[in-house]
């Protein structure tokens, strides 16, 4: 299994544009539960703590394997939440590794 985190800072200039901005990531995203082979679970967190160095928002999800990862970066149904929420962010970190701690 494959675990993929992602986080992205969003645009805003006040809270609600940020929290609107979150909670529409939020739902694209989610969306793919169901969507997607190999991908067994997709969540999304919106950040609570609002401090100056935490990102806006965290993508947490897992797959049965390196290549269902490959594939869900280009799965049309990804591709079109990508475009979506696209111009919402301003920085984006990712994390991807094995649970099993094999590649």
């Amino acid at each position: 299994m494959i675990r993929h985190i992602v986080m992205w800072n969003l645009r805003g200039n006040t809270l609600g544009e940020k929290a609107e901005a979150a909670l529409l990531l939020k739902k694209v995203f989610e969306e793919l539960n169901g969507e997607v082979p190999g991908l067994r679970r997709l969540e999304i967190g919106i950040d609570i703590s609002r401090t100056d160095y935490a990102c806006d928002v965290v993508l947490y999800s897992e797959f049965d394997s390196r290549e269902a990862l490959d594939n869900y970066a280009f799965h049309p149904a990804h591709l079109r939440a990508k475009a979506m929420v696209g111009d919402l962010r301003i920085a984006r970190h990712q994390v991807d590794y094995p649970v099993s701690g094999r590649l």
